[in-house]
């Protein structure tokens, strides 16, 4: 397992306290340094060199953001603070978790898990995913862990992709299409047009369209889905 350099970055004392205590469960984060400000954390990131960033974002005089804005840095950031509002600004610059104070030892383990996960699949980039497995996923403001069979399709959304789940709603994951492919178990979800994967326990019926192409509908689901010609042989093998 690797071994984690952290850093806490917070300016209350005991909201750091606290942290250190929880994390003393987890043997693989040495936490290396603290601060308690922006000033000071940018000295200490270039002194101890940490990958692991345990940030707060309001902090006096600059935030959290201000401070990744000022360093070269290319870890893995954990954002930890009291306010919610900031959770898109943080999926956007690709942050690891982002956890609400006070910090309970359960969401700590599944962030902790999450980063243990992200590292494994970068070692080994060809991992598939299994139809139990769970995704970390933006709905809203909040992160929230997603499993793999209540996805019921993909759609491309620039470098992000949409996650529509089986209660019609959706979430953003930082994946493009072809990653999704690769990743995917191919038992279970299909690439039906180059902005949709569908997961093929949905589908309910394919039906021709006047110019040759196909729309896909889907159980439950009001929304359906265009389906290119290109992918239409490959659709129709793999429900036969």
């Amino acid at each position: 397992m690797r071994v984690f350099k952290a850093m806490i970055i917070d300016d209350e004392l005991l909201a750091r306290r606290a942290l250190r205590s929880l994390l003393a469960d987890f043997p693989h984060i040495d936490i290396v340094a603290e601060s308690d400000c922006v000033q000071d954390a940018v000295g200490k990131i270039k002194e101890f060199q940490p990958n692991l960033l345990f940030l707060d974002i309001q902090m006096p005089g600059k935030t959290g953001f201000d401070l990744l804005d000022q360093i070269e840095y290319q870890g893995d950031v954990i954002f930890v603070t009291a306010y919610d509002e900031f959770a898109l600004r943080a999926f956007e610059i690709n942050a690891m978790d982002y956890l609400m104070k006070p910090v309970s030892p359960k969401r700590l383990q599944q962030s902790i898990s999450r980063l243990d996960a992200e590292i494994e699949t970068h070692e080994e980039v060809k991992y598939i995913l299994n139809y139990r497995d769970r995704l970390f996923v933006l709905r809203g403001r909040s992160m929230v862990f997603l499993k793999i069979s209540n996805i019921v399709f993909i759609e491309a959304e620039g470098d992000y992709s949409k996650v529509f789940t089986s209660d019609e709603k959706h979430g953003l994951v930082l994946k493009s299409m072809k990653e999704w492919e690769e990743r995917l178990p191919e038992r279970y979800f299909c690439r039906i047009h180059r902005s949709y994967i569908v997961n093929l326990e949905w589908v309910e019926r394919v039906e021709k369209e006047f110019n040759y192409d196909f729309t896909v509908h889907l159980k439950n689901y009001d929304k359906s889905l265009m389906m290119s010609r290109r992918y239409a042989r490959k659709l129709k093998e793999r429900m036969a």
